[in-house]
């Protein structure tokens, strides 16, 4: 049975809570890059940005490899594009219910005249 931390939806929005590592994959959204790159707009170590790394890997929203002395770091989209769908369809039932209670309201204040 699947733990729910296991779980790659849970992993993905847990791994999208974090402004440094949203901010790290709006960096790889524009194309790969090694660990120091990723660091260079925050205040924090190498260490704690290879932290945010390996959280992202375990989310499937990097992947990271070796070319030589290089270990650059790849945006994976399937993951993100699995939260979109998630959260459209979350939109689309509260729209529906949204909709819905309108609709109520407004046959409640006709009735009410």
């Amino acid at each position: 049975m699947t733990t729910q931390l296991q779980e790659p939806l849970t992993l993905t929005f847990a791994a999208l809570a974090d402004p440094t590592r949203r901010a790290m994959l709006a960096r790889l959204a524009a194309g790969e890059a090694t660990v120091g790159e990723l660091a260079k707009p925050f205040p924090v170590s190498l260490p704690a940005i290879s932290q945010h790394l390996k959280v992202l890997e375990r989310a499937g929203l990097v992947r990271r490899s070796r070319e030589g002395q290089w270990r650059p770091s790849r945006l994976q989209l399937d993951p993100l594009d699995e939260a979109v769908d998630w959260l459209l369809a979350r939109r689309r039932t509260w729209e529906s219910r949204m909709d819905r209670l309108e609709a109520h309201l407004r046959q409640t204040g006709e009735n009410d005249d």
